[in-house]
């Protein structure tokens, strides 16, 4: 969520930035709202003051053992006068309520149009993202290792999964629909290698482990940004008014809603494995094959939430990005880093660059990392805080990053890696993680 301020003053560039962002938003309508929001509460504010002076009045003139009372009749004023003075405020009193009922009825659907149209506004791009309509024009900025060349016909790793026995698409689908699959044997051990290494990894450089909660308030979804806008990516639980999370950056980010924060707590590090719902709501057709779009999958996730400091934000982005570098060429898998462009990026992230990792069945990059930053966005939505060292109150910044997510990561695992009889060699830094097993191979 934005400053009001803010937007106040820079109508034409947050207008700007929806376009951008092709997200759509009434930032005129917001500030003729928030104008009348405004007059509303000067209105209220005047009459209310008005009634707490007269109720205080109102008590002097009741109340015969007041010193106020006591000197006004040494002055001179009788006990009928004084009744009178009171009939008179009272009289003013009764004049003024209904006035405050009836502001009062006009700002309640005000403030209500008012909160629905900040959660529509999303935050302008840094200057330094690229103008695009969508991902075809997201900006490449670097590659690491080069796409391996096979001196064999390779396979896709769905018929490599199937005839290693690892992967079975049909028993996910019979048991839960469309999108699922079940990892068997080596498949689910290769599967928790990839998480386990990533999380060790994230802990060795200082970041804390968190086990989260994989169902949260709606009010959490509202205050990382996933609310309202995609609403119809989550799988609601209506009854208990709770929704499961799409990424463990909802309840990480969120786990100190609502908190005044030190600044000597700052910055906060933290990660976490969980499990990931997604709807992939209009999605029929795109990537439906194999394991790249599915409904549910792992993933580690890192979070940093630090000062309201710009040049500090960069800096840490650079830092979750490195992180999850260093996991993919650990595994030695052939990458390039994009600088993702205007239409690409979602409602509240300042910038964000994707890890798109070489998959040979797509003979091409697909997406496996995305790393965000949001400035105080979600900070702001979260109430989340905290006072620098003059007692200064700010909204923290919030920043996060895939460090892996499995099983997409299986595929270029199992295809950049196998072998010409069908095997799989497994990656040396996932070796320790499977007991020292070197290959996959058919039983």
């Amino acid at each position: 969520m934005l400053d009001i301020k803010f937007i106040r003053e820079n109508a034409d560039t947050v207008a700007r930035a929806a376009l951008d962002k092709h997200i759509a938003c009434d930032v005129n309508r917001l500030i003729e709202v928030d104008k009348r929001r405004r007059e509303l509460q000067v209105e209220l504010d005047a009459y209310r003051a008005q009634v707490r002076e007269s109720g205080q009045r109102l008590g002097l003139l009741r109340n015969p053992n007041s010193q106020w009372y006591k000197k006004a009749i040494a002055d001179g004023k009788t006990e009928a006068d004084i009744k009178a003075e009171g009939e008179k405020v009272q009289a003013e009193l009764a004049l003024i309520k209904p006035k405050i009922k009836e502001l009062e009825d006009q700002e309640g659907p005000i403030l209500d149009e008012f909160e629905q149209l900040m959660l529509t506004i999303p935050q302008p791009a840094d200057s330094g993202v690229p103008k695009g309509k969508d991902d075809a024009e997201n900006v490449e900025l670097r590659r690491f290792g080069e796409p391996r060349k096979f001196e064999f016909e390779p396979q896709d790793h769905v018929k490599l999964g199937i005839k290693l026995g690892i992967i079975d698409i049909e028993g996910g689908v019979k048991l839960a629909g469309t999108r699922n699959y079940i990892l068997r044997g080596d498949g689910a051990l290769l599967h928790q290698a990839v998480l386990r290494f990533a999380q060790d990894l994230m802990v060795q450089r200082g970041f804390t482990p968190m086990v989260v909660p994989v169902l949260v308030k709606e009010e959490v979804m509202y205050g990382t940004g996933y609310f309202p806008t995609g609403r119809d990516q989550a799988y609601l639980c209506e009854r208990d008014e709770l929704s499961l999370v799409g990424t463990a950056e909802v309840p990480l980010t969120a786990y100190h809603f609502g908190e005044m924060l030190k600044e000597t707590d700052l910055p906060i590090k933290l990660c976490a494995t969980s499990t990931c719902f997604r709807r992939e709501a209009g999605a029929a057709g795109k990537d439906t094959y194999g394991l790249y779009r599915i409904h549910l999958f792992d993933k580690v996730e890192q979070v940093i939430i630090c000062r309201n400091d710009v040049e500090e934000s960069k800096r840490f982005h650079a830092e979750i990005l490195q992180n999850s570098e260093d996991v993919m060429q650990a595994l030695g898998l052939p990458y390039r880093v994009v600088n993702v462009c205007t239409g690409d990026l979602g409602m509240g992230q300042v910038q964000k660059f994707d890890i798109e990792t070489w998959m040979p069945s797509r003979d091409g990059y697909g997406e496996t990392h995305s790393a965000s930053r949001f400035h105080e966005f979600q900070a702001r939505r979260l109430k989340m805080r905290y006072k620098d060292g003059a007692k200064k109150t700010h909204f923290c910044h919030t920043l996060n990053n895939t460090v892996i997510a499995s099983p997409r990561v299986l595929i270029p695992i199992l295809e950049v890696y196998q072998n010409e009889d069908g095997s799989v060699t497994i990656p040396d830094a996932l070796r320790p993680y499977m007991s020292g097993k070197q290959r996959i191979e058919k039983q």
